[in-house]
């Protein structure tokens, strides 16, 4: 654990993914105890949580305040349990809609979601296999009965922090950043180093994620946050600078695809082009919603058309 700033600290929290931890903020002050994101709800995290908190004095049920940046797990996964020991949870209308509603309700978009991986071109069995996987991580999530909608603009009082919600679709539909009245922001998964956020097309989400993602960049570059804490590695010193390194990356992808459709081809076989080698079912079924989408951006800008059953795509 790492005191970022006076009664803000950095807890970093393992996770069974290859990102390997998530950062998760704990904010002390006013007799007040905030907590923005939770990990995975996995002996592990629970038990490293536990530890940082004793650290500081603490136990679970002295969180008053859980402040959700999105649904993912990694972030989400022991809401409901923070919910259960006293804890008011928070989390963006648009996730309470969507990503909230697909952990709490497992069959809501279970056949919309199948449809898309086979009408994908997504062989049955890597869909099994993914299915399998998503089994494993539904029991490793407790979402939370009654969270508290955010709304883009409203202004929270957490533990003697003052903190603005800047909704930031793309990754996540209801994605939000925490903006400080400092200056620094908790950024949750909108900029990381080294990696892209994943942004994928899924049967809940908005029609055009990467649209969303792009326009996300631009909204928080304009912020002019002097760093920004994310969900996972270390702090951006230069949010500016890694929010253009990342539309570059997107262009370059694009770019990819529209080289790779010389002739139909089906999202499934592209997304094996654009991400080659060996991936876990996790890894595999992220790989394709991200191709879904980039697809899907090509198709809204007219370069791309979509034809047939399975659905093919091929240059317009």
């Amino acid at each position: 654990m790492t005191e970022l700033l006076p009664g803000l600290y950095q807890i970093p929290v393992p996770i069974p993914y290859p990102l390997k931890t998530v950062n998760l903020y704990l904010l002390k002050g006013k007799g007040e105890v905030a907590l923005v994101d939770t990990a995975l709800g996995t002996r592990a995290a629970k038990g490293s949580l536990e530890l940082a908190l004793a650290e500081l004095g603490l136990c679970f049920s002295d969180v008053h305040t859980v402040l959700l940046t999105h649904h993912h797990p990694d972030h989400y996964g022991l809401s409901g349990f923070f919910e259960n020991q006293g804890a008011r949870v928070y989390l963006h209308e648009e996730e309470i809609l969507r990503g909230h509603r697909f952990w709490k309700d497992p069959v809501a978009f279970r056949e919309q979601s199948l449809k898309i991986f086979l009408e994908g071109g997504m062989p049955p069995a890597v869909l099994e296999g993914i299915e399998e996987e998503m089994r494993k991580t539904y029991e490793r999530v407790y979402p939370p009965e009654a969270p508290t909608p955010l709304r883009e603009g409203e202004v929270l009082e957490a533990a003697g922090f003052r903190l603005r919600v800047v909704w930031t679709p793309g990754h996540a539909d209801g994605h939000v950043v925490f903006m400080a009245d400092e200056g620094w922001a908790l950024g949750g998964d909108m900029l990381l180093e080294r990696v892209s956020p994943n942004i994928g097309l899924w049967a809940y989400t908005r029609e055009n994620p990467l649209a969303d993602f792009l326009a996300s960049l631009d909204k928080l570059a304009g912020l002019s946050p002097k760093v920004v804490f994310p969900g996972h590695f270390n702090p951006i010193w230069e949010p500016k600078a890694r929010a253009e390194e990342l539309k570059a990356h997107h262009q370059a992808r694009l770019e990819a695809l529209l080289a790779l459709l010389t002739e139909p081809r089906t999202p499934w076989a592209l997304s094996l082009a654009l991400f080659p080698g060996e991936l876990t079912p996790a890894q595999r079924r992220f790989a394709f919603a991200e191709t879904l989408a980039h697809l899907e951006y090509l198709r809204r800008q007219g370069l791309v058309a979509k034809e047939g059953h399975p659905a093919l795509y091929v240059r317009a």
